[in-house]
């Protein structure tokens, strides 16, 4: 399936996408089995655009310092219409992610959101207790933090604060980029009018999760959105 992403209908926009998988971490007892795969389906996905930019790093390229720079680099290029997109698998804890080489903090994540001209920011994030992402505490200085707060980022992510987010190896991704794709790529159209909504996408997704987790995952969003906002169309 070919499709066109878009923001606020407009054909033209451009996508800038930065597509993060951890599994191998350092040493043993951390590994996770699909994160690699869930980054690379969703550079798939979005690559299927012809009008796409994007940074894809797995496993020990997913430091820190790599991350961010690939967000302030990429997301800089967008202009106010165009989409920026990161989208993480990997391990989890309040307050942010954990990269290949430590902590990487909600309020760093949002302050490389913030220097985009893009009015279209959004993170999708599998991984465990991603619904604190927003909760940690950033050791920056107050003037980066009320930077960060100027982001406006629509933030998708896999679990409740208190939740693990799922995986079965034999499955092809986590129960959560499981549904994320299927629902971007055109299942979550309820009304089938080509565009995907913000909503949409939520409630196809959430559906999805909490059936195969039985109950015990539960996607959240947030952010400053509205219902409509169109996400993807195709």
């Amino acid at each position: 399936m070919v499709f066109l992403l878009a923001a606020c209908f407009q054909a033209n926009a451009k996508v800038y996408l930065v597509s993060v998988g951890i599994a191998d971490y350092p040493g043993t007892s951390s590994d996770l089995s699909l994160p690699v795969k869930d980054a690379k389906t969703i550079t798939w996905l979005y690559s299927k655009n012809s009008n796409v930019e994007y940074k894809q790093l797995l496993d020990s390229r997913a430091t820190k310092s790599n991350i961010i720079d690939a967000m302030t680099t990429l997301f800089a290029k967008a202009g106010r219409d165009d989409i920026v997109v990161l989208f993480f698998s990997g391990h989890g804890y309040p307050g942010g992610f954990s990269a290949y080489d430590g902590y990487l903090d909600y309020a760093s994540i949002r302050k490389a959101m913030a220097k985009s001209r893009s009015r279209n920011k959004m993170i999708f994030a599998d991984a465990c207790f991603a619904g604190k992402l927003r909760e940690g505490r950033p050791q920056h200085s107050q003037s980066s933090v009320n930077s960060a707060k100027k982001a406006q980022v629509m933030l998708f992510l896999s679990s409740r604060s208190d939740e693990v987010s799922r995986e079965i190896p034999s499955m092809q991704n986590g129960f959560f980029t499981t549904y994320l794709q299927k629902g971007l790529r055109g299942n979550a159209d309820a009304n089938r009018d080509r565009t995907i909504t913000a909503k949409e996408l939520f409630d196809f997704v959430s559906e999805g999760v909490i059936k195969i987790s039985n109950g015990k995952q539960h996607p959240v969003m947030w952010g400053k959105f509205p219902d409509n906002m169109p996400v993807m169309v195709w």
